[in-house]
């Protein structure tokens, strides 16, 4: 057990409760455990986490087990409404309505707290009802869940990676050679062709016929680049998958195309072995493996979350935003409190500025990797961020853990501490600002690249969200197809 596993807020309501079920005062406990009172009144509010080594001391003093003490519910119906009332106001939504951070008193009655529970979660009901039930949306929070509840490894998908290595002679260590690639097209019956003219909304088209994948020109198509966009499309054969006829079907298969061509660049075995020997250094980091296997950043951090719960049981996050902070794409199992929209998706939601996609940004230098820890209302996480500089806007590739994991990561040892507040305390001014604001402008704003926002739904036709079907049709008629 890590402490990092307790919820904060629920051992702080335990202890208060079984603190003054004892008939001790704060600096009475203090002086069983020999912690002074106003750290343990931290611990009571849930604003720090309790060490392994005080967790048993506590309990001996209060006069409970162990496993009483870190019960994950809480101890009364008065502490549980209090938490949801406090969690309800971390809610982003519920942030924007623009109300003043309340903290329930001892004089606030019951009653009251059911009401205002109730009507939360009545209101959050009819917020999601309000989004008009988003099929897209939906699917991915979703996809997003099963990916968490199997830590982000998909073991079927590895194995067809390895049947697809062996096929090619790989040897086992080191990056997949041009000649590795090119065994690889040809084991699946294809040959690629670069050309100048592919519309701009598709990363490569395949003629099933002539058995031709079309991609970019070296100017707009790097090697590196290269290498990912072709073992994905292949991924689509490799995995065996129809042309998508739902949202869930189209979601479904990016990812796991994606995963293929991660797979297959960045293997699991010498992944692995690499892995567990910088564990033992305590210099874990996703450059090295971006070095070793001579691919980009974002698919070796991919790598380092795909493997490292199932083979080493580290829970991470994995997070890209914008330079603004907005969420592309996200993945954790670490419990770290993402924002996210009252109907479960991340993307669009911006992050806070303390949190380290931002403050990479804000950085003496922003392209270095930029380590932080970052103390959140569910407990203190860690975190690496890279700056992206090959599209505009820059983009932050954020790759975290929880605090006591942190140790086996290079830039573990980095003194930069930030707290995440419940609310942002200048949230009220900048709301009064935005007020002032209605009628006198009309800013049109860019177009955001998380997948969410850019598709629409399929109906059961031969439909490709986010791919403009005309286009495609034109480019094959200049290629006389």
């Amino acid at each position: 057990m890590s402490s990092s596993a307790i919820d904060t807020t629920i051992f702080g309501h335990r202890l208060r409760h079984l603190r003054r079920q004892r008939g001790l005062t704060l600096d009475q406990l203090g002086a069983l455990v020999g912690k002074p009172g106003p750290y343990l009144s931290q611990l009571e509010n849930g604003h720090t986490e309790p060490k392994l080594s005080l967790l048993g001391e506590l309990a001996q003093a209060v006069g409970v087990s162990l496993a009483e003490l870190i019960d994950p519910t809480a101890p009364t119906r008065r502490a549980e409404l209090e938490i949801a009332v406090g969690r309800a106001q971390e809610d982003p939504a519920y942030g924007a309505l623009g109300l003043r951070h309340y903290k329930p008193s001892a004089k606030t009655k019951d009653e009251a707290l059911e009401h205002m529970v109730a009507l939360y979660e009545a209101w959050r009901g009819a917020a999601i009802a309000a989004s008009g039930g988003d099929p897209m949306r939906a699917a991915n929070v979703k996809l997003r869940h099963e990916m968490t509840d199997r830590d982000n490894y998909f073991g079927d998908i590895e194995a067809a990676a390895g049947e697809v290595l062996r096929a090619v002679g790989y040897s086992g260590q080191g990056p997949l050679s041009e000649r590795h690639i090119l065994d690889a097209i040809d084991h699946f019956g294809f040959s690629v062709q670069r050309v100048q003219d592919l519309p701009p909304s598709s990363r490569s088209i395949t003629d099933l016929h002539e058995r031709v994948i079309y991609i970019p020109q070296r100017d707009a198509l790097t090697t590196r680049a290269m290498r990912s966009v072709v073992l994905s499309t292949l991924g689509h054969f490799a995995l065996g998958h129809e042309d998508p006829t739902s949202i869930d079907e189209y979601l479904r298969h990016r990812i796991e195309s994606n995963y293929f061509a991660g797979a297959v660049l960045a293997p699991e075995a010498p992944v692995v072995q690499f892995l567990r020997a910088a564990k033992k250094e305590k210099d874990i980091s996703a450059e090295d493996i971006k070095d070793l296997f001579y691919i980009g950043y974002e698919m070796a951090a991919h790598r380092v979350t795909n493997l490292i719960t199932r083979h080493l049981d580290i829970p991470v996050h994995f997070i890209r935003t914008d330079n603004e902070g907005i969420i592309w794409k996200a993945y954790e199992n670490s419990g770290v409190p993402f924002p996210s929209h009252p109907d479960g998706t991340l993307e669009g939601q911006r992050v806070p500025i303390t949190w380290g996609p931002r403050q990479a940004f804000m950085a003496d230098d922003t392209f270095t990797l930029h380590s932080q820890y970052t103390h959140t209302l569910s407990g203190a996480y860690w975190c690496v961020t890279h700056v992206e500089t090959t599209s505009t806007p820059y983009s932050a590739i954020t790759l975290g853990t929880t605090e006591d994991q942190a140790q086996y990561f290079r830039g573990h040892d980095t003194e930069r501490r930030f707290v995440a507040p419940a609310r942002d305390p200048q949230a009220a001014q900048r709301e009064e600002r935005l007020r002032s604001l209605a009628g006198r402008v009309w800013p049109s704003g860019r177009d955001r690249r998380f997948v969410v926002a850019q598709t629409v739904g399929l109906s059961g036709e031969r439909t490709f969200p986010g791919v403009d079907m005309d286009d495609v049709a034109d480019f094959m008629e200049r290629h006389d197809v």
